[in-house]
């Protein structure tokens, strides 16, 4: 795809990888909306902050509604917003819990709904989902976290069938450890030097919407080269 003057939705854009996603497509010439709870600091002429908690289908729809009721197609999704609770089982909230499956299933499910029949119906689009390495296996006090993860390859997968006969593309890619604020709270072993570098990762992201487009990049784990 070439991606100059094509719109996208990324959400989770006020930090870390989804604020590097939305910086990079910006560079590349796309006009960029970006959606977050919180907001992001980003100035440029074709970017379009929008604010909700994407795991809420109503505050959703309604932050949408400039991409949904005009006519401007939405060609790119990046369904990056996530976060993560980690502990003992026993000792989980529910509130964590529900929040972790709100935010990092159902809110990639409801994006999928809201803006799926808009690329169906032009017959172009790519949607990329940011899993985990935690979604290919499964980590120790990370049982809600890893569920999360391992659903969004298995929706994914799903629906990467259903789109592919409206020439839709849907991949996935499942990052270690990546320099943000998601490892702030969270004991790590890694640096944050030695993990891998938004703007690394970032470099795979572009490199799969730029690919030809009887090509597929389905799947794709990173990881860092320093692990301990």
């Amino acid at each position: 795809m070439n991606l100059e003057h094509k719109t996208a939705l990324v959400t989770g854009a006020s930090s870390g990888i989804g604020l590097a996603i939305a910086k990079a497509l910006l560079d590349k010439g796309c006009y960029v909306y970006g959606i977050s709870r919180r907001g992001a600091s980003i100035q440029h002429q074709h970017y379009t902050d929008l604010r909700a908690d994407i795991g809420d289908y109503t505050q959703l729809e309604q932050a949408l509604q400039p991409l949904l009721s005009s006519a401007t197609n939405t060609d790119i999704l990046i369904n990056n917003a996530g976060l993560g609770y980690f502990g003992k089982i026993d000792d989980m909230k529910l509130e964590q819990w529900h929040e972790m499956f709100n935010t990092n299933v159902h809110g990639v499910f409801y994006c999928f709904k809201l803006l799926a029949p808009i690329m169906k119906k032009n017959r172009l689009g790519h949607i990329i989902n940011i899993s985990s390495i935690a979604g290919l296996q499964a980590v120790v006090e990370g049982s809600g976290y890893s569920a999360t993860k391992y659903a969004v390859r298995a929706i994914s997968q799903a629906i990467f069938r259903e789109l592919r006969p409206f020439n839709v593309k849907v991949s996935t890619i499942f990052p270690g450890s990546v320099n943000t604020a998601f490892f702030d709270n969270i004991d790590h072993k890694l640096s944050y030097e030695d993990m891998i570098q938004p703007d690394e990762f970032v470099k795979s992201v572009i490199h799969m919407l730029e690919s030809d487009d009887a090509y597929l990049p389905f799947e794709l784990e990173v990881r860092t080269m320093r692990a301990k």
